[in-house]
């Protein structure tokens, strides 16, 4: 009995002692609180993956540092370079080639009829509605059609630089050399000259202010452009390029501002900066809308409370016509139009209406727009002008 209890007894033991030793055996691998670390990764292993980082393509993306250098800011926009316009002095000559092709049908088929062996009443209806084609208009046409008659019947022979002769002086005589067409861009009293330019929309009143400032830049003025045409963003915009090309500075404001405002601004900064011409773009607008007629005419009175108006060129589209004199009559009235500048002149466009503008409003064309060239603006010569379109 006192063996079997002392054999439990010794085998008790054992079972604690060997329990015990794996318990402590086990706690000293796996220590509290820390996680058993990964698998080791070879030498080897390693130089693999430094080689296969060395064959990625160079297009891989790959992760950015943590702190990327700052950007370098960009660099301002160049300025626009300078261009240097030709002189007025013989821009209508060098344009001369342009406008005898646009006129020729027009020219020759007048020297045709006039050189015919026969001249009767059928021939002279003729040549009266070739010219009134041309929007010479019903008065002057009849006028020179009875001058070519009487002048014909007393000379009695019609060679052809005969009757090139008395074509030219009669459309020379109707045209008015006599006329004043000097553009007044001279400053005077301290002040420069204020120039507004008026006409009604899609005649090229924006083009026309961009390239007479061109022109007086050519002949080594100072200008100042005015975008009274608040209107129209484009036309803002439009000029401002126009300006940075000759450097002629704008003033400009908001869209929708007071038109007089900005023209008011403009010579006071012609006269700050000692200018020698400030130009003025104007809206376009309908000739028959009173109220934009009107505001027109605040715009005058508010620049007069600065300086004299020198100038208000009324421009014109030489397609219109008929409605073209109309246009003249009413802006005429508004603003006391001092001078035309016919644009849209080559092509199609029908020169007789110089003839027309003229004797209605008594007001001379000054300037002429041949083309769409930034320098196809010139000054107005009435026998290079008829010498164009005689061929």
């Amino acid at each position: 009995m006192d063996i079997t209890l002392i054999a439990a007894i010794v085998i008790a033991v054992a079972l604690l002692a060997v329990g015990g030793f794996f318990l402590v055996r086990t706690q000293r691998r796996v220590k509290p609180g820390k996680e058993e670390p990964g698998a080791e990764t070879t030498g080897a292993a390693g130089a693999t993956a430094v080689e296969e980082d060395r064959d990625r393509d160079s297009g891989t993306v790959r992760t950015p540092p943590a702190h990327a250098p700052p950007e370098t800011p960009a660099a301002p926009p160049a300025e626009p370079e300078l261009e240097t316009p030709p002189p007025s002095a013989g821009r209508m000559v060098r344009l001369r080639a342009r406008l005898a092709r646009s006129q020729s049908s027009f020219g020759q088929g007048l020297l045709n009829l006039l050189s015919s062996e026969t001249l009767d009443d059928d021939a002279w209806e003729e040549i009266e509605d070739t010219l009134i084609t041309a929007d010479i208009g019903v008065t002057s046409a009849s006028q020179i059609v009875e001058n070519l008659r009487t002048r014909v019947k007393v000379l009695g022979t019609r060679g052809p630089d005969e009757v090139r002769a008395l074509l030219r002086e009669e459309l020379l005589a109707q045209i008015r050399t006599d006329a004043d067409r000097t553009v007044r861009t001279e400053p005077h009293g301290g002040r420069p000259a204020v120039i507004m330019v008026v006409g009604v929309n899609g005649t090229g009143k924006t083009t026309t202010t961009g390239k007479l400032a061109r022109v007086l830049v050519g002949d080594g003025r100072s200008v100042v452009l005015g975008a009274a045409d608040t209107f129209r963003a484009a036309a803002t915009e439009q000029l401002q390029t126009w300006g940075s090309r000759v450097g002629a500075p704008v003033v400009r404001k908001e869209e929708g501002a007071d038109p007089a405002s900005v023209a008011f601004d403009a010579v006071s900064r012609g006269i700050d900066e000692g200018a020698d011409t400030v130009i003025i773009d104007t809206a376009g607008r309908l000739h028959t809308k009173t109220g934009l007629m009107d505001e027109l005419g605040k715009v005058k009175r508010v620049v007069e409370k600065k300086s004299q108006v020198d100038e208000v060129l009324l421009v014109l589209d030489a397609t219109t016509g008929q409605n073209g004199l109309r246009q003249a009559r009413v802006f005429g009235e508004v603003v006391n139009v001092t001078g035309i500048a016919l644009t849209k002149l080559d092509g199609t466009a029908k020169g007789g209406i110089i003839v027309q503008v003229q004797r209605e409003l008594g007001v001379p064309v000054k300037l002429v727009g041949l083309g769409e060239g930034p320098d196809d603006l010139a000054p107005f010569d009435p026998e290079v002008f008829v010498d164009a379109i005689l061929g």
